[in-house]
């Protein structure tokens, strides 16, 4: 297979392989090993503060001098009225009453507690830091961000869910669309939080690509040759995996949610927004089992807020009933050796294969 394209040329790369940016997964040793297999390393961001963005840029900076992306969340923040802070109140005793009923003792943030942070800040710390790569997902970045970032010569890779995203992504000048398909772990990059539409990655590949005219990443089931050639099929340059690499030995997972990876089976994987307020896809727990149907789940990002502390207690007890799993609906060995031989491998077979 010849790998060098239009996207190896713009991210400097050899091959046009995309390690996912997952926060809460990916570390700036899964960045760093990505590129050492000539790949793209993607360190995610989500909505960290300024500070927390500075610090990780830099650990990451510190391991490599290779091209890596960042990525960021774009989300909205939804106003706080008097009835949200009343469900809030309302989640967070409940969810500390759930917990307290499995042995889980947590003290939940009061709504006043909570910080939330504008992804406008992050822009400035990624100009600062000299960043040339940004992709973001949850939305699209407002003109003004997006011109101020061109200007300084940073590559734009926006996120699509759907043919009418990516058109909007596109006319905004967008440099590389990231078309994301239903099968994909982690949360979707829908724009919408609430009224998702779910295509078929390989559909909607075709869709896009006939539709704007930038180069393309597909996320979506890539676990070995044959998805990523069926991806390039239908238009793809570039090629992101995430699933492939939620157990490796830069993953920040614990052990015991690795073992649990082990015993997925397909009526597993799930979509739920019971842990940020926002669609992802992931192992069904007691949790999840629970509240996604219930009255206890906020917008985003104030559901993603009050659960974290529950979420980190559970890691501490081993509990993965009360903790978040993200994989996609592709199943197969989750390999637990480094980024970069589950990368090379990847890239060895599809060379064998085509």
């Amino acid at each position: 297979m010849k790998w060098m394209n239009q996207l190896t040329r713009l991210f400097n790369i050899e091959y046009p392989v995309i390690q996912a940016p997952m926060f809460g997964v990916t570390t700036p040793a899964m960045v760093v090993a990505a590129t050492r297999a000539n790949c793209l390393g993607s360190l995610s961001l989500g909505d960290l503060n300024a500070t927390g963005c500075s610090e990780a840029i830099r650990a990451t900076k510190q391991l490599t001098g290779d091209p890596f992306a960042v990525n960021i969340f774009v989300h909205k923040i939804p106003a706080l009225t008097n009835e949200l802070s009343a469900r809030y109140t309302k989640t967070r005793h409940f969810i500390e009453t759930f917990a307290l009923q499995h042995h889980l003792l947590v003290k939940l943030p009061a709504i006043d507690e909570v910080k939330l942070n504008s992804y406008h800040e992050q822009v400035e710390v990624i100009i600062e830091e000299g960043c040339k790569m940004l992709s973001f997902t949850f939305g699209n970045l407002d003109q003004q961000s997006i011109d101020r970032l061109k200007s300084k010569g940073i590559c734009l890779i926006g996120t699509c869910t759907s043919v009418e995203e990516a058109m909007i992504l596109e006319a905004s000048g967008i440099d590389v669309i990231c078309v994301q398909g239903i099968e994909a772990g982690g949360h979707r990059g829908s724009f919408e939080e609430t009224n998702i539409l779910q295509i078929g990655g390989l559909s909607l590949l075709a869709q896009v690509y006939d539709k704007v005219k930038v180069p393309l990443i597909y996320a979506g089931g890539i676990y070995n040759a044959s998805t990523l050639l069926a991806a390039k099929t239908l238009g793809a340059q570039g090629f992101q995996v995430g699933s492939l690499l939620i157990a490796s030995a830069e993953s920040s997972l614990k052990d015991f949610e690795k073992q649990r990876l082990k015993k997925v089976n397909e009526k597993d994987i799930v979509l739920t927004k019971s842990f940020s307020g926002r669609y992802a896809r992931g192992i069904n727990n007691t949790f999840i089992e629970t509240i996604e149907s219930s009255e206890y789940v906020l917008p985003y990002p104030y559901q993603n807020k009050l659960t974290a502390e529950l979420r980190k207690v559970a890691k501490e007890q081993k509990n993965a009933d009360f903790v978040n799993i993200w994989a996609g609906q592709s199943l197969f060995r989750y390999s637990e050796h480094s980024t970069s031989e589950i990368l090379r491998k990847l890239i060895s077979d599809v060379e064998l294969f085509s």
